[in-house]
């Protein structure tokens, strides 16, 4: 046997491994040209192609079962609040005194309340304006602080420490407090007055997230790798830096979007926010708040129907931040 033969076994087990790496270097120098290296599987199986940062986050999501949960109240609320008539045949509005406060009863689940209207249907009817509310007030507020946030972070300069001073000035405004004050001037029933006073007080939030994620991205390297082939700043902005900035703002606005349900309810609940005879959970529990003890059930239905919104929002929310930040995987 030569003095230079090492066993194969041995080799790997000095100099850092470099036998072994020779040994490698070799065997690949041995394969025939266009022969799949070991363990490559068989010839003509398909590449695996790396996964952008979205298609990982969707996986990730499908396999979360809180995501699925929460998606899935998500969903049979958004559809009852489109069609209520699926599971509610009934009128809201309809009103029988000789059952004031009454409790369930064949065909009416949840009682009765104070006008003898049943709440199994205003609960359920009741869907429509938290879902609008919450939905219309996120975007409208998301666009906008996305859109200013966005752009003083990657202008800089005066723009960026206006909108800053600005944002502190909004930061400042108590919002229960403020919507009492805006929201009693206004007579409309519609839910356009109180999706507008969110709107105002909850862009400065993501405005500061947005700006920051664009300060970040700007400073990589491909952003300016793509400056310095002659990129706009449009180029940069729509192609290069949005895609990449964009995720926690995504984050931010769902879990936002149960807040604001919740401040819609509790305005509705003060007197401030919807007015009858618009269909909300808030007035029907400021309504029930006085019979609490004698009629419990007025009170409990739809402030459970909130609760679980609220809650499926947020967890929602949360499940979309774990699988969106690669420092919490």
């Amino acid at each position: 046997m030569p003095e230079s033969y090492v066993p194969k076994e041995a080799m790997g087990h000095g100099d850092g491994g470099s036998a072994a790496l020779a040994i490698g270097e070799a065997e690949s120098l041995e394969r025939r040209p266009g022969a799949a290296p070991p363990g490559a599987g068989p010839p003509g199986a398909p590449v695996g192609k790396p996964r952008s940062l979205w298609s990982d986050a969707w996986h990730d999501l499908c396999r979360n079962p809180v995501f699925v949960l929460s998606a899935l109240v998500i969903l049979f609320l958004v559809v009852i609040a489109i069609w209520p008539q699926l599971i509610a045949t009934g009128n809201p509005y309809r009103a029988d005194l000789a059952k004031a406060q009454q409790g369930s009863q064949p065909g009416h689940p949840f009682g009765f309340d104070t006008q003898g209207r049943d709440v199994y249907t205003r609960v359920v009817y009741g869907a429509r304006a938290s879902i609008t509310v919450g939905v219309c007030a996120t975007t409208g507020a998301a666009l906008l602080g996305s859109l200013l946030g966005g752009l003083a972070g990657f202008f800089g300069g005066w723009g960026d420490t206006l909108l800053s001073r600005l944002a502190d000035i909004f930061f400042g405004i108590p919002v229960i407090l403020g919507g009492l004050v805006f929201l009693s001037m206004v007579t409309s029933p519609t839910v356009w007055p109180v999706v507008g006073f969110i709107v105002l007080l909850g862009w400065p939030q993501i405005s500061r997230i947005a700006r920051g994620s664009v300060v970040t991205a700007k400073q990589n390297d491909y952003v300016q790798a793509a400056r310095a082939l002659g990129a706009g700043n449009r180029r940069l902005l729509l192609r290069h830096i949005a895609p990449n900035a964009v995720a926690p703002v995504i984050v931010v606005a769902t879990i936002a979007l149960g807040t604001f349900i919740a401040l819609e309810a509790t305005l509705s609940y003060l007197g401030a926010g919807l007015k009858p005879p618009t269909v909300s959970w808030g007035i029907d529990i400021s309504t029930a708040s006085p019979y609490i003890r004698s009629a419990p059930h007025m009170l409990l239905w739809p402030a459970g129907a909130l609760s679980i919104t609220v809650l499926a929002f947020i967890l929602l929310g949360d499940a979309v931040r774990d699988a969106l930040d690669p420092k919490l995987r």
